[in-house]
């Protein structure tokens, strides 16, 4: 291998350019996911938070939220080894307590609901570790992240750049 052929292996490809800046064609909307966002987290213990952004943004191939919600997690004392096992949480459930894996089951449930429905038992298991109104603003902080995510992803918001504040 030559070395002009070493160097092209390891440069990285160029960025996508974004499709829409959205919040700023759609402030109001934009002032209002945030405003469900703060709501949807009253309650919700902010570690626990952080692992369904995560997951909910892993499977909906969310990179831009993705990346956004890992260095909150790590800045906020999370451990990278958790963040790296959430894509293999049924494999590595000893990473996680009961409570977080009831509510990484109910974000799953929540996010492929295209599947189906959010079945008894993941809801069961939910309501035994969450009460009423912690479940109620998990459950609207679940559906406030697949919002997000889906913006997006429609509109190709670029991962990388994110840092988080103080």
């Amino acid at each position: 291998m030559t070395m002009n052929e070493a160097h092209e292996s390891t440069t990285r490809l160029p960025e996508h350019t974004p499709r829409l800046d959205w919040a700023k064609f759609a402030p109001e909307a934009f002032k209002a996911m945030i405003r469900l966002d703060t709501a949807a987290r009253q309650g919700v213990d902010p570690a626990l938070l952080n692992l369904v952004k995560i997951r909910a943004s892993q499977i909906n191939h969310c990179a831009f939220c993705l990346d956004m919600h890992s260095k909150d997690a790590l800045a906020a004392g999370e451990s990278a080894d958790r963040i790296i096992q959430l894509g293999a949480w049924t494999e590595s459930r000893h990473f996680y307590t009961a409570r977080e894996i009831a509510a990484i089951e109910l974000t799953e449930a929540v996010t492929a609901v295209t599947s189906g429905f959010v079945p008894d038992t993941v809801y069961a298991k939910a309501a035994e570790e969450f009460d009423e109104t912690e479940l109620a603003h998990l459950i609207a902080a679940i559906v406030t992240i697949n919002a997000f995510n889906r913006i997006g992803v429609t509109t190709r918001m670029v991962p990388g750049h994110y840092t988080p504040s103080a």
